[in-house]
Parts: C-alpha cells; sequence; structure tokens
C-alpha cells in the first residue's frame, strides 16, 4: 500500500534542510489519523475541551491504553476501606452486567429475528386462509406427515394465476430487497454486507465507532430480516456478529469507564461477537472457539475469553428458552444422528474426500468471483445505483429459483432436510428419498449447487445486510447429498461388490447416510470458503450432535483448508479486509527471503521530521505550521542529526495551542527545544521534551524482517524507528507490515474509498 511521495515545498526554521512527507494514501490508516488523547496528557499543556478520543479512521494507540488502564486500575487498588471495595467491585460489575445484559439481548433478539424472519419468509410465498399473521407452520399444524395443508394458498393460487413467470414475479422478494436496500442506502450505509471484516479491523484497533451505531443496529436487524426473507442467497449468521456488538456498545455507554477506554471496549466486543457465533449457529462451545480462531484480542488474556464464554453461554440459553421453531432445537437445521446412522465404513472415506476437494476448489472459486463481482461493483455504473441492482438482482433470483424445486425454499429449510435421513414416518421432501429418482435428483441437487454458487458470489456484497454462512452451507449440502445419492445407488447396485463388504447383508438395512454426507460437504465447502479449522468443526459437531462423526468432519475440513491453501490462504473475510484496506495484521506466521528492515522501511529522508538546530532550536511557528500542515499521527524529532524521539501529533497540538495563543497576546515569537539543555530563567526558549512519547521502540536496520514483522503482531505496535548510534534512518509502520501480508492479492484496496 505504499505508492510514489508527494514532494513539498521545503519548511524553512526547522533545520535549513526539507523533508518530503509520506504518502497520504499509503499512510491514511497508520501515520495520519487527526485523533484524540484518551485521558490528560502527562504534560504541563492541559488539553482544552472534550472530544472523542479517536476520530473515525483512526488506530489505537494499543500501549497507551494499556498503560492508561494499569494506571487505573492502580488508583483503585489505592484506594483503602469500604469506599476502595465498593469502587472495585463497581468497577468488575460494570463489565460482567455489561456482559450478561449483552447475552441476554442478542439471545432474545436472534430469536425474534428467527421468527420474523420465518413469518416474512412464508409471507412471500403466500398467506393464510384464516390468518395473515400465521406462517405456514403454525397455519398448518396438526396435519399428518404427508397430508396436504388447503389453508396455506400462494399468492398465484389466491390470484388464480397459472403463467409460471408472474407466479415467481408475484412473489414478494423485489419489495423485500428494495426495502431493505433503501433502509441501509438512506439511513445506515455501515449496516450493509456481513460487519465481520470490520469487527475484525475494530478488534486490533481500526476506529469505526459510526459503525456499531444503534441506528446501525436497527437497520441492520430490520434489513437482515428483509433481505433473508427476500430469497435472495444470503444467511443472517454473520451480520449476528454485527448485531451483538451493536448491541454491547450500546449497553456500555451506561458506563463511562468502559465506553471510555478503548482496549476495555474491544474486551468487550470480542465476547458480544462470540455471543453471536452461538445464537447464529446454535453452538456456545464453537463461538468461543470462534473468538480463539479469529479474533486475536483473545490472545491478549483468559479473561477476554471468560467472559467471552459466559455471554455465548446465556446468549444460548436465551435462544433455547424462547425456542423460536416450536422444535426444541436452537437452529433450524439442527440435526440428532440416531443409532443407526452412527457407524460409518472405511470405503466412505473415498467420497468424503472428493467432497473435500471439491469443497476446497469451489470455495476459492466462489472467493475468486466474490472479489471480481465487487471490483466490477465499484468500478461500473452499478456503483451508482445499488438499490436499482438489489431489486434486479432479486427479481433475477426469483424467477430462476421458481425453475428448481430445491431452490425454491429458504435456504435454512432446504439445509434442514438435506441433513435429514430419509424416515417412512417423516414426508419425503421433494422426492428425495425416492429410490427411482436418484439420478433426477443429484443432477437437481448439482445444478442447485451451481445456481447458488453463482448467485451467493454476486449477492454477497451488495448493499444490504448479507452473510455467507449459510448459502456457503447449502452449495455443500447439496453436493454432499448428491454425492451420498451417488454413493448409495452404487452401494444397492452392486451389493456384494469388495469395497462394499462391510455393510449389513440384509437388503433392507442402512448401509449409506445421505444425510449426513450432506454434513460432510457442507463442511467442506464452509472450510473451504472461510478457512476455519478447529471452530467450524465443533460448530458443525454441535449442530449435528454425533461424536462418532468428528473424526470425518476433520478430515473434509482439513483437506479443504490445503487444497484452498494451494490457491490463496486468504479466506472471504480476510480477503474483504484486503480490499477495504483496513488496518488489520493477520496473525499469520511471517517468513522473509534474507530481507532485513532496510528493505521495507521508509528512509529518513523520505519522512517528515520535527528537526532543530543544535543550537538555535526551532520555533513554535514552524512546528505549529508543520502539525496544521500533516495529518500523520507523529512526527520523528531531530537534534541535529541525533534522534532525539517522536512526538504525537494531538501532544503537540495540545501543548502548541497554549503557547501559540501566549505568543500571539505578548506579541513575541518563542523558539523551542525537544532536547533537554540548560535554560535560563529569561530565556526565550520553551520546552517540549516533556510531549515526546515515553516509549518509542527502535531498532537496527539491519533486524531481519521476519523479527520485525513478529514485533508488530505480538506488541501490536503502529511503528517501529530504526537508528544506529543515534541517527535516524527509517520508520516502519504498520500500514507496511499489513502490505507484506496483502501485496500478493490482486484486488488490495481495490474498494479502499471511502462513501459506502
Amino acid at each position: 500500500m505504499r505508492g510514489s511521495r508527494p514532494r513539498v515545498k521545503p519548511l524553512e526554521g526547522l533545520n535549513g534542510h526539507a523533508h518530503s512527507p509520506s504518502d497520504y494514501d499509503a499512510e491514511q490508516y497508520e501515520l495520519p489519523g487527526d485523533e484524540y488523547i484518551n485521558g490528560p496528557l502527562p504534560t504541563p499543556f492541559p488539553r482544552k475541551g472534550k472530544g472523542p478520543a479517536y476520530e473515525e479512521g483512526g488506530v489505537i494507540d494499543w500501549q497507551r491504553e494499556e498503560a492508561a488502564e494499569r494506571e487505573r486500575k492502580r488508583i483503585l487498588a489505592s484506594h483503602r476501606g469500604f469506599r476502595g471495595l465498593t469502587a472495585r467491585l463497581a468497577d468488575a460489575g460494570s463489565m460482567w452486567l455489561v456482559t450478561i445484559l449483552t447475552g441476554l439481548g442478542i439471545g432474545t433478539a436472534g430469536a425474534w429475528l428467527d421468527v420474523l424472519v420465518r413469518w416474512l419468509g412464508d409471507l412471500r410465498e403466500g398467506r393464510c386462509a384464516y390468518g395473515f399473521f400465521y406462517n405456514q407452520v403454525m397455519c398448518c399444524s396438526g396435519l399428518d406427515p404427508g397430508e396436504l395443508c388447503y389453508e396455506w394458498q400462494t399468492w398465484s393460487e389466491y390470484l388464480h394465476i397459472k403463467w409460471i413467470f408472474v407466479q415467481s414475479l408475484l412473489q414478494s422478494s423485489i419489495a423485500f430487497a428494495g426495502s431493505a436496500a433503501v433502509l441501509v442506502k438512506y439511513y445506515a450505509p455501515y449496516a450493509f454486507h456481513t460487519g465481520i471484516p470490520e469487527i475484525k479491523a475494530i478488534l486490533d484497533g481500526y476506529v469505526l465507532d459510526s459503525f456499531l451505531s444503534p441506528w446501525t443496529l436497527l437497520i441492520k436487524a430490520l434489513g437482515l430480516a428483509l433481505a433473508v426473507a427476500s430469497g435472495l442467497s444470503l444467511g443472517k449468521e454473520g451480520p449476528l456478529v454485527h448485531v451483538s456488538c451493536c448491541l454491547a456498545l450500546l449497553l456500555s455507554k451506561m458506563f463511562k469507564q468502559i465506553h471510555r477506554n478503548e482496549a476495555r471496549k474491544r474486551k468487550m466486543l470480542a465476547a458480544a461477537a462470540v455471543a453471536g457465533v452461538s445464537v447464529a449457529f446454535g453452538s456456545p462451545l464453537g463461538g468461543v472457539l470462534f473468538g480463539l480462531e479469529e479474533l486475536d484480542t483473545f490472545a491478549k488474556g483468559t479473561d477476554v475469553m471468560w467472559r467471552g464464554f459466559v455471554t455465548s453461554v446465556i446468549a444460548a440459553m436465551a435462544l433455547q428458552y424462547i425456542d423460536p421453531f416450536g422444535l426444541g432445537k436452537l437452529v433450524l437445521f439442527q440435526v440428532q444422528i440416531t443409532d443407526e446412522t452412527t457407524v460409518w465404513r472405511a470405503f466412505e472415506l473415498i467420497p468424503w474426500l472428493i467432497l473435500s476437494v471439491l469443497g476446497g476448489l469451489l470455495g476459492s472459486l466462489l472467493i475468486r468471483l466474490n472479489a471480481r463481482a465487487a471490483v466490477y461493483r465499484r468500478s461500473s455504473a452499478l456503483n451508482s445505483w445499488p438499490t436499482l441492482e438489489v431489486v434486479c438482482v432479486s427479481a433475477i433470483t426469483a424467477v430462476v429459483c421458481y425453475l428448481v424445486v430445491f431452490l425454491r425454499v429458504q435456504s435454512s429449510e432446504l439445509v434442514a432436510n438435506l441433513f435429514m435421513e430419509c424416515d417412512p414416518v417423516r414426508g419425503d421432501y421433494h422426492g428425495l428419498c425416492n429410490t427411482t429418482a436418484t439420478w433426477a435428483n443429484v443432477f437437481l441437487l448439482i445444478l442447485t449447487a451451481g445456481t447458488k454458487l453463482v448467485l451467493t458470489a454476486w449477492t454477497f456484497g451488495m448493499m444490504i445486510p448479507a452473510g455467507i454462512f449459510l448459502p456457503t452451507i447449502a452449495i455443500g449440502a447439496c453436493l454432499g447429498r448428491a454425492v451420498g445419492l451417488i454413493t448409495q445407488g452404487l452401494q444397492r447396485a452392486y451389493p456384494q461388490a469388495w469395497i462394499f463388504l462391510s455393510c449389513p447383508p440384509e437388503p433392507n438395512a442402512r448401509c449409506v447416510s445421505p444425510g449426513f454426507y450432506a454434513v460432510i460437504g457442507a463442511s467442506a465447502m464452509l472450510g473451504g470458503v472461510t478457512r476455519m479449522t478447529v471452530s467450524l468443526v465443533v460448530i458443525l459437531f454441535e449442530l449435528t450432535g454425533a461424536l462418532s462423526h468428528v473424526l470425518p468432519i476433520m478430515i473434509s475440513v482439513m483437506v479443504s483448508k490445503w487444497v484452498g491453501d494451494y490457491f490463496g490462504k486468504e479466506g472471504i473475510y480476510s480477503i474483504w479486509i484486503a480490499m477495504r484496506a483496513y488496518p488489520w495484521l493477520p496473525p499469520s506466521e511471517f517468513r522473509d527471503k534474507g530481507e532485513t528492515a532496510a528493505d521495507v522501511m521508509k528512509p529518513a529522508a523520505d519522512l517528515v521530521v520535527i528537526a532543530e538546530d543544535l543550537a538555535g532550536g526551532c520555533e513554535l511557528q514552524d512546528v505549529d505550521q508543520l502539525v496544521r500542515m500533516y495529518r500523520f499521527h507523529g512526527f520523528p524529532v531531530l537534534c541535529g542529526e541525533t534522534l532525539v524521539g517522536y512526538a504525537t501529533r494531538d501532544n503537540l497540538r495540545a501543548a502548541l495551542d497554549t503557547l501559540i495563543a501566549e505568543d500571539l497576546a505578548s506579541g513575541q515569537r518563542r523558539r523551542c527545544t525537544f532536547a533537554p539543555r540548560p535554560m535560563q530563567p529569561e530565556s526565550n526558549f520553551v520546552d517540549l521534551s516533556t510531549v515526546l512519547e515515553d516509549a518509542v521502540l527502535q531498532m537496527r536496520p539491519e533486524m531481519p524482517l521476519e523479527l520485525v514483522v513478529s514485533t508488530f503482531q505480538k506488541l501490536n505496535l503502529r511503528h517501529i524507528l530504526f537508528s544506529r548510534g543515534g541517527v535516524l534512518f527509517g520508520m516502519v509502520t504498520k500500514t507496511d507490515i499489513v502490505h507484506l501480508f496483502t501485496a500478493q492479492f490482486p484486488y488490495t484496496s481495490a474498494l479502499s474509498e471511502k462513501g459506502w
């Protein structure tokens, strides 16, 4: 993300020579950022007025925030007696109260969102004859399996329309999708997409409070229900993480000690994100492991994991208590493997490995198609007409899906039926259990998977709330069920073949369970798209409840990740972070090829520095001009050729505002110095050494690049200065390190412009 550096007019009065500024675009998330300091300055120049701790688009200073947190804890511990006890209890209780309320809130919100999506989804297709607010399940309750429900009427039946094209357009998909797009575009632009890439960047220190505003929370929830019910190829699981974090930030505003501390706020948001995953999949343990695997904030302490665990459990309990589906299950497509299907045979590893390879290949294909679609959308006329795009795509989706029986229903209902095994007690879902139509079902399932893959690649990124978990699961489940039907058909056609000798000899005994093949296909496809591993296995285990099938799920996830990594190690969320150019540093290991810090650092000649003469110092007016001209986060300070330290722009502004005002009032033009030197009482010098940062990491330019990257990852730094013998040689910022991980991706920063 480094580019050509603009040349500027030399700044006079600093040390007689010019310094070029860094590229604004290259440093827009690191050195720039007109940010504010959280808490009072440790200088004799107190900042006037109150404002936000950081401005939008900046990056928090983890070292400063954690130092402020240590100081706050020290002050709390210094209080004695009853006052100190109550202060410590209130401090700890505030975090736990927000944690508990967040769990209850997201569990309740997730349950009612399920109810709303189910009702709107059925309303899209038809109506109940004796009650407008009855969905199809409630309208047809009390009927035996397979019995026709005459009380439920589709809109084409109700209006007596027989043309297929008109029947498909009669569904309310266009109205629902268009309403969601209008809400997002005009009321909460940050409510679009899944939100997980932004959450990952925020937890890494990116400042984007508007993304978590109460208005965004409302529009995200309502728009998500409309978008999912419209029948578009998207899901609500990923966006629930965004909804949960919005709710947590709203609740944290009750306690200033949480809301104003960026480090504590992010620890709380990490716990909320875990609760969102728990509610989305009905997987409390999977949510905690998702936090460990995907959210870097979890690595900063066991207290974050513990709060995430509590929030996840409370959210799952709230969801279980409300029971939105009336089935005693946390999610609609949760299945329980029976005793008859818990045994698997060694020959099944062959089709499962085929599914795993397909999952890795198709997952990589989906990522590439989605990235190209997003870049094309940004560079074409579609960027100016997002609502029209949503309406057109919803119309096309409605027409296409109406032609294929497995595409007409909601993805959650499709997945639930694909996961189920054939049972004479239950009705046959569109002939899946009809042995005479095996090859027709295989063709329809493959056609459904291919259609959903194309529609998902385009839909995920439009101006509506959208998740990619459920469509990906549906694609994999269709392929898995198709492979399961093929395997089952071969076993029944050739029961005496040596490969099937492990099957029971009875002709009516079940040997192959196509429903679990759908689970394997879903895990492989989801692994190929997200590149999740441990958390994905646990989520699917909690969905299926089959302890005996954990090993096949692990194998499918492992193989799909290996295959997907061959074409690129970035998952779908990492790709979107790279396209948005968020300052997120992946935790993956970096190996250099003999490079050193000198190969990537910005040379000192290209940096904007504050330089003072050894004898004459520098003028306050010149420093003030530099601070006002550049919006960098901070500036290295030189005395002659010697590196004195690093001063942040906010510290300088806080000090200079007072001093410049005094100079204007007195008419004098004082000089300043950052290097400690003896001062006479009548001296015209102002000592600014107190505005320098207390701790600035310095290294030698010969330091191996791998060690530099590791230092950034482990210490969460914003920059490192490189010097030798006290002379500044250059600087490396977090943006430069992020560029090392994203440089190979062709669409890096393709969507980084603001205005979405």
